[in-house]
């Protein structure tokens, strides 16, 4: 029996592994920080065998209540992805297989690696609707990379997108992947109408060394992209002073930051309402691009989400509320569940890649609702 992590987003700590029916784990820090919940790991066991597994020491994880109701993801061709029944118990969550085949892949949710992350963005670039942008390096040494998709022209709003500030999120570049495919479908009537109205400027992965590494929430040195907005640095969060100059160059009238929350089983979108420079406005946009979504798919709802910030009291910081500030513009956190849509629940496969991907694509639904509505950016 063997277990290994060593691997592109790997992560997993082997504390004893002595017999099939009692394998115990645990799960590192991401590197100089205190988050600790993704996992992603190899086992090499014997065919028809059950083996046993328990990740322990999750009451002090970075989001315990994460564990309640989530079912470990499972892989034999590192293609498709199931759920494996698992039990918590408020510090260690237990989850058995029998194996079929001598090698298995388990992880905390389906695993976008940076070699595919780089086949999406040069597979993009082939389109004659998308120019690959290289905006520099991350402290890893790893390119950050834009996708400009549209023909840029004065009169086109400009739309902003940006996935994964949190590499463990993994769905939100499952889910940009669905937006960029159905952008450069030529086919595809609202895509086409979406590029006579906009252009979309897109990054994929804003975390790549995070992803590699297999971190759950930091960059290479444990800085948490998402809190770094007023102030980025070349020092700490180089992938978001990157982003936010080539968003003061162009301009921004729409911004959407994909991301996954470990804890709420559902869809969702939180906005900047407790901006300094919120009004009616924004408002507006809001419920269309909410109304428009909620009737576009059942995967979508607007019962359940993050609290409210109160009226100039946003934390600005955070991405989306730092965009909308500082541009004026209609910005909005996207979240999708780690676990399953309660509202539209799948039992063998969860909340997975192509759910992901079809929500990217039912976006740009809520993107079209609000285009032509919004105000063009003053950069």
């Amino acid at each position: 029996m063997h277990i290994s992590s060593q691997f592109d987003s790997g992560n997993i700590e082997v504390v004893s592994a002595q017999s099939p029916d009692d394998i115990r784990l645990t799960i590192p820090n991401d590197n100089q920080s205190e988050f600790a919940q993704w996992f992603h790991f190899r086992l090499v066991g014997e065919t028809f065998v059950t083996h046993t597994m328990t990740i322990g020491n999750l009451a002090k994880s970075a989001y315990p209540e994460g564990w309640k109701g989530y079912n470990v993801l499972a892989s034999y061709d590192r293609q498709t992805w199931f759920r494996i029944p698992s039990e918590f118990d408020g510090d260690n969550l237990t989850f058995s297989l029998t194996l079929e085949q001598p090698s298995v892949y388990f992880a905390y949710f389906i695993p976008f690696s940076y070699e595919r992350h780089l086949d999406l963005v040069h597979d993009a670039q082939m389109s004659l609707l998308c120019e690959h942008k290289f905006l520099g390096l991350t402290l890893d040494g790893r390119d950050m990379s834009m996708l400009v998709i549209g023909e840029e022209t004065p009169e086109k709003k400009k739309v902003w997108i940006t996935a994964r500030q949190h590499p463990g999120e993994t769905m939100a570049e499952w889910c940009a992947e669905g937006i960029i495919y159905r952008l450069l479908d030529e086919q595809d009537g609202l895509a086409r109408q979406l590029l006579d109205n906009a252009v979309f400027y897109i990054v994929p992965n804003m975390n790549p060394d995070g992803s590699a590494r297999g971190h759950l929430r930091t960059n290479a040195v444990g800085t948490n992209l998402n809190r770094e907005w007023a102030t980025p640095s070349k020092e700490k969060s180089p992938e978001v002073l990157y982003v936010l100059n080539a968003m003061s160059e162009i301009g921004v009238d729409m911004y959407l930051d994909l991301h996954g929350d470990e804890a709420l089983p559902y869809n969702f979108v939180a906005g900047s309402e407790g901006n300094p420079s919120y009004n009616d406005s924004i408002k507006m946009l809001e419920n269309t691009f909410k109304d428009a979504l909620l009737n576009a798919t059942p995967e979508f709802q607007d019962e359940f989400g993050y609290d409210k910030d109160e009226p100039g009291k946003a934390n600005l910081t955070v991405a989306s509320n730092a965009v909308g500030e500082k541009f004026k513009c209609m910005a909005y956190t996207v979240e999708m569940p780690f676990k399953d849509n309660a509202d539209v629940p799948d039992d063998i496969y969860g909340w997975s890649v192509q759910r992901s991907r079809q929500l990217g694509e039912d976006l740009l639904i809520g993107v079209n609702a609000v285009v032509k509505k919004l105000k063009a950016s003053e950069q």
